[in-house]
């Protein structure tokens, strides 16, 4: 038969034959009552299925959304030198694209899973029919039925439908997957599956799983571990278990069978890899610096702006996949939590256990299991947080871990479910005292205000209130130099003479007469602001202020954002409640010639594609982006930060609070050899030490007390408590700190004056000992003092004599007035000067 012979037979059979069905229905319907009942069925059959999949069609999602999908995933946070130091996540996830995938990776999930992948339209019929076969055995018994699903449609499930087990949506799974066939290819279903699977350890998709469950990279996977994680679908929450090994080491071993039968390993390679231990790692905490208060007011920030979960954006926190550069100096950031809980533990002694740090309730369950969710923990030389699993003389501990061990020496007040803080020793565990007083740390870049280090407390994991940035404390002392710069605004010197003497100022019938004095008691004479500001001196503090007026003190206090405060004298002293950052933040302005900028823990933010989304320093440098320089001076960034002090009263502030280094009250930072500027604060009871200061590239600050406000013991002042904290802190990153003084701004005159009297001198020159009698003092134009006399002279030496006599009559010893021999510290100590 020739070819167009055959053409012509077939095209007459197929329009000859249903005329033909048609004539014999004609025939046999009227006489025929099974024909008509049997097509009856059929044909409602039909419609059934027909208005079936027209309900379960009708309000499906859209396939078309995945063509744009996103995989959630987290943000990652680094630090100033650019490396990661954190991740924000509730699920491990990273997103690879389909080229990063071995090849015989995807071939094990084929193996496993739907080896007719490349083949069906998003169906596979015969497994659709298997898993029908296997529902209707098992219906009623209970188990669950095979899914016989296909790769395409997991992906529906996964990502559009939800893991409802119910026959409905697995129809809606076959619809769906026919759908999303026709609008992704083979590669973008494979590349969706491999990012989004649930592998188990709360990861998702293969490169988060061969990290949880190997320490590798899906590029460094061996056959067998790849072979492992293809399991991992069926049953991600056992075959990674310890206890079901066995069924985990079958199941691999029968994928890679698989892989062998469909050609894509040898049978040789399958069966070397069998004989392969699986290799798990123990599931290990997410790796993050050490520096949980500065990356926790990151999180505050990220979560302000952008949200924190995909439903409230598309750059959220927990799924934007964000890149967050910060300004975390780790060198900076270690030392200065070592330091503070350095002094932490030196104030804490040795009084040992001194209470639980947390407590759970046995009838919640398992108490170890508890202490695992409860995110407890401690990073301090080798202590471990636990729980008292039993109490009385043969205590337990219990660690996340469930590991239990002996307590050694248990106190008696000790209770079943206490938290508590414990180090090995020998056969069992010696508790340890968490340091029941507290602090903050906080360093910050003046030019910038990058803070690049921050401590709220001992360790962010025993509580994540940060009293470095939320802690109102009363700062004391530390306030008394933006007095001085409201005084110098108003026409003050440093070189004034300031009474030292009772203040007294009535506050009405109600409250009477208020009367001020010094730390410590004392004063008398009349004594120049810089000595004032340097031995700390209450009294002249509020002459001062009286001078100037409260209200412009109070509004200079405002200006540089230490805190809003009533035009009451005892603001002057350091009543008010400010924090850390403030405190360090207006400390940095005066270090920056009276320009502030916003302290500032983010740089810049970038989306998941590395566009920068969010930048911190937002000035506008014109031209920096030209394609050929034109010839004209260079181009430059705008000046940072708002001007809130007069650059050259900024810069007479600092000059007299390095004074305060010298030979005042924080004269134990002297031998440092830095051009340190700073000032030490004690508040009343004492309830708060303090210490704030710097050079002009860093700027710290810190303060110790309780959370409850208590005295710290009458020895306690700011020079002792605090200023040590500073000290440890510049030896341990001694490499970061210049011996470069700071730079007075234009219209400064730096003038020799007597460092007693005041007054300008002639003769002499100005040295390194820090009892100097000539000394460099700055100047605004045309304030310098007159030059001294002999009879100024003769005067001064009358007023030493006379105060000398004063103290002999008070009992007091003369041989340690100032001017006089003796050790610096035993005569700021003598003078009350520490506030």
């Amino acid at each position: 038969m020739s070819e167009n012979s055959a053409l012509d037979y077939y095209r007459y059979r197929i329009s000859r034959d249903p005329r033909r069905l048609a004539a014999w229905f004609n025939e046999n319907w009227s006489h025929n009552r099974k024909l008509r009942v049997a097509s009856y069925a059929v044909g409602l059959g039909v419609v059934m299925v027909v208005l079936a999949w027209a309900t379960l069609a009708r309000n499906l999602p859209d396939a078309e959304t995945l063509v744009d999908y996103e995989t959630p995933l987290p943000t990652v946070v680094r630090g100033v030198d650019g490396e990661i130091v954190h991740s924000y996540a509730r699920e491990r996830r990273v997103q690879l694209q389909y080229g990063d995938f071995p090849g015989k990776l995807i071939e094990a999930f084929l193996s496993a899973e739907d080896k007719t992948f490349f083949s069906h339209g998003g169906v596979d019929l015969t497994g659709t029919a298997n898993a029908v076969f296997d529902y209707a055995i098992k219906l009623g018994s209970g188990e669950r039925a095979v899914g016989g699903s296909t790769i395409t449609q997991q992906v529906a499930k996964n990502l559009l439908l939800g893991d409802e087990y119910s026959v409905t949506r697995k129809l809606k799974e076959m619809i769906l997957a026919t759908r999303i066939e026709s609008v992704l290819t083979k590669q973008e279903i494979l590349e969706l599956y491999l990012n989004e699977i649930a592998l188990g350890r709360r990861s998702f998709g293969v490169q988060a799983a061969a990290r949880a469950y190997f320490d590798k990279d899906v590029g460094e996977l061996d056959l067998h571990e790849m072979a492992f994680l293809a399991i991992l679908p069926k049953a991600p929450e056992r075959y990674g278990r310890a206890r079901f090994e066995d069924m985990a080491v079958e199941r691999r071993n029968f994928v890679l069978e698989q892989m062998s039968a469909n050609g894509f390993v040898s049978a040789e390679d399958a069966a070397t890899a069998m004989r392969q231990p699986l290799g798990l790692v123990r599931q290990r905490s997410e790796r993050s610096a050490d520096a949980g208060y500065f990356l926790e007011e990151v999180r505050r920030q990220l979560i302000d702006k952008f949200g924190e979960t995909a439903e409230e954006g598309g750059n959220s926190v927990y799924a934007g996949g964000l890149w967050v550069r910060t300004s975390l100096d780790m060198e900076l950031q270690n030392a200065g939590r070592d330091a503070l809980r350095a002094q932490l533990l030196r104030y804490h002694g040795n009084r040992g256990f001194t209470g639980p740090v947390a407590s759970l309730n046995p009838e919640n369950g398992n108490l170890t299991s508890q202490l695992a969710s409860s995110n407890l923990g401690i990073s301090y030389d080798n202590w471990r947080i636990g729980v008292i699993t039993q109490a009385g003389g043969a205590a337990k501990i219990g660690f996340t871990d469930g590991e239990e061990f002996a307590v050694l020496n248990p106190p008696s007040t000790l209770k079943v479910g206490d938290v508590v803080a414990a180090v090995s020793s020998g056969n069992g565990y010696s508790l340890r005292g968490v340091p029941e007083v507290s602090g903050a740390f906080l360093a910050e870049a003046p030019q910038t205000g990058r803070i690049m280090a921050m401590q709220g407390g001992f360790d962010s994991r025993l509580g994540d209130f940060n009293r470095a940035t939320q802690a109102l404390r009363q700062p004391g002392s530390t306030i008394k130099p933006f007095v001085y710069a409201a005084a110098l605004d108003q026409g003050m010197t440093p070189a004034t003479q300031v009474p030292d003497q009772t203040f007294c100022v009535w506050q009405g019938a109600n409250l009477g007469e208020k009367c001020f004095r010094n730390f410590g008691g004392g004063g008398g004479g009349v004594h120049t602001m810089r000595w004032g500001l340097e031995q700390s001196r209450n009294l002249m503090t509020i002459h001062i202020a009286d001078t100037t007026g409260m209200d412009n003190v109070v509004k200079t206090i405002d200006r540089l954002g230490i805190g809003k405060y009533d035009a009451y004298y005892s603001f002057a002293l350091g009543a008010g409640d400010t924090t850390v950052a403030r405190m360090v933040n207006a400390y940095a302005a005066l270090a920056n010639w009276g320009r502030q900028n916003e302290g500032s823990v983010i740089d810049y933010v970038q989306d998941r594609r590395g566009k920068v989304i969010f930048r911190t320093d937002t000035r506008e440098c014109t031209k920096c982006n030209m394609e050929k320089w034109d010839g004209q001076p260079m181009p430059r960034f705008d000046v940072s930060g708002k001007q809130v002090l007069d650059p050259r009263t900024a810069f007479q502030v600092v000059h007299m609070l390095q004074g305060v280094v010298t030979r005042g009250t924080a004269v134990r930072l002297r031998d440092l050899n830095l051009p340190l500027f700073g000032k030490t604060g004690t508040t009343n009871g004492p309830t708060n030490a303090w210490f704030v200061g710097g050079t002009p590239d860093i700027i710290a600050g810190m303060y110790v007390g309780f959370d409850q406000p208590r005295n710290l013991g009458g020895w306690v002042q700011g020079g002792n408590t605090a200023a040590p904290i500073m000290k440890q802190f510049v030896e341990k990153t001694k490499d970061r700190w210049t011996a470069e003084d700071f730079v007075a701004p234009p219209g400064v005159r730096m003038v020799k004056i007597d460092r007693a009297s005041g007054k300008r001198v002639f003769e002499g020159t100005p040295s390194n000992d820090p009892k100097a009698s000539v000394i460099w003092e700055a100047f605004k134009p045309d304030t310098e003092p007159p030059r001294a006399t002999r009879s100024d002279a003769i005067a001064a030496k009358r007023n030493e004599i006379l105060e000398l006599l004063r103290r002999a009559r008070q009992g007091g010893s003369a041989e340690r007035a100032p001017n006089q021999t003796g050790r610096a510290e035993d005569f700021v100590e003598e003078q009350g000067g520490i506030y």
